[in-house]
């Protein structure tokens, strides 16, 4: 029942873009993997990097894939980017990377392809600026949340004080108010034009006022 559920929190246009990439990269679709992958974005303890989370970058993507390169890539990153999450470790990007890594050669992908979809989940670790357009759309979606409406970013950020509720208050505030500055600090948030054009602004807005409550 917690799979059916799963399957039906992603929109069918979501979850056609599971299968549209395996296509594109010529290989069969593996609908128990896709499965997993929806069960591990539904586990209990996920409150932001959850289903909504996926169908929300699945979206953007939807909207934002011809910025792409490698259309197909960009899509199984995606799906993989949060595949692994304990809030307790600091290897959820590597573990996530390495699943889909494993997964596209278990599949019979190009080595090439597994090495960039690697990179590319790598990436969101958000450590350095992305490095090509695929890895660009790529972050650019996973921090599309920074510019939604002022009704879905205070969502957010309740859903991640949620997961790190168990950081003490004392620890848990100055480590936000850090993260939200150092994207305030950014030149620029995001890099595709379109997106850049679309969530800049709100983003900043958004930013400034969760600083601002957070003093």
């Amino acid at each position: 029942m917690r799979q059916m559920n799963a399957m039906h929190a992603i929109k069918p246009s979501g979850l056609a873009t599971w299968t549209s990439a395996w296509l594109a990269l010529e290989l069969e679709p593996d609908g128990a993997l896709r499965d997993q992958l929806l069960a591990a974005y539904a586990e209990p303890q996920r409150h932001y990097h959850t289903l909504q989370h996926l169908d929300e970058c699945l979206d953007w993507f939807a909207r934002m894939q011809s910025e792409a390169e490698r259309p197909a890539e960009v899509a199984l990153a995606l799906w993989f980017h949060d595949a692994v999450y304990d809030v307790h470790a600091h290897d959820n990007e590597a573990r996530s990377a390495d699943w889909a890594q494993a997964a596209l050669a278990h599949a019979g992908a190009d080595p090439a392809v597994a090495r960039r979809v690697h990179a590319l989940v790598m990436a969101t670790r958000h450590e350095e600026r992305p490095d090509g357009p695929d890895a660009e759309l790529l972050i650019d979606i996973d921090l599309s949340i920074l510019g939604a409406p002022v009704e879905r970013f205070a969502q957010y950020e309740q859903q991640v004080l949620a997961e790190y509720a168990h950081v003490p208050a004392a620890v848990r505030t100055p480590r936000r108010r850090t993260i939200l500055q150092r994207f305030l600090d950014r030149p620029t948030l995001y890099l595709t034009p379109p997106m850049h054009a679309l969530l800049e602004m709100p983003a900043r807005c958004n930013l400034a006022r969760s600083m601002a409550a957070l003093a």
